[in-house]
């Protein structure tokens, strides 16, 4: 996988940590570094564990699957994708408190980051070197969440679905063009 394609892939990943940091930020009123780090950390942190751990059950069968990695790693890829999308679209008005407590931010990290579980198991499909995948998804995921804080106590929650909507629709293509490269 390239650079620039493994780029696309944490862009995509992070928007759900993206769009939850910006309803922090806006819950939080006022822009504080420290404060957007924590979020930041924590939201990096799980988006760089869970495809870790993705691979890990993923390696496991591989040599089961192999003539069927593209398919799995195009169905995960656009289940993913249609789910941030249909969460953008979704009317419902969310909610988020300014809390950094451990539980809270926890539950946030790992809410926002299971879909990054999938993907690592499309990467043990698709021979991913790990580590550096996912020292890559959870940097960006770290400085989309610093970014999404300070928009969130700019601008407030207006881009949030817009977030979700580009990471979903990301996603959807990624599995796409590793479905027709597998099959051409």
């Amino acid at each position: 996988m390239s650079v620039p394609e493994l780029f696309i892939i944490a862009v995509g990943l992070s928007m759900d940590a993206f769009a939850v940091s910006i309803c922090k930020g806006l819950s939080m009123g006022k822009m504080h570094i420290k404060n957007a780090l924590i979020v930041g950390l924590y939201f990096g942190g799980f988006q760089a564990m869970m495809p870790a751990l993705g691979y890990l059950l993923g390696s496991h069968f591989q040599e089961a699957i192999t003539a069927y990695d593209h398919w799995i790693a195009f169905i995960l890829l656009g289940v993913i994708g249609f789910n941030m999308i249909r969460e953008a679209l979704n009317k419902e008005e969310e909610t988020c408190s300014a809390s950094l407590a451990m539980a809270d931010m926890a539950v946030l990290a790992i809410a926002t980051s299971i879909d990054a579980l999938a993907v690592g198991v499309t990467f043990a499909f698709l021979q991913v070197h790990i580590l550096p995948a996912v020292s890559f998804i959870g940097l960006t995921t770290l400085a989309l969440s610093v970014i999404g804080v300070k928009i969130g106590t700019v601008f407030g929650c207006r881009y949030k679905s817009r977030a979700e909507l580009t990471g979903g629709i990301i996603l959807i293509l990624m599995g796409l063009k590793i479905l027709i490269e597998h099959l051409m």
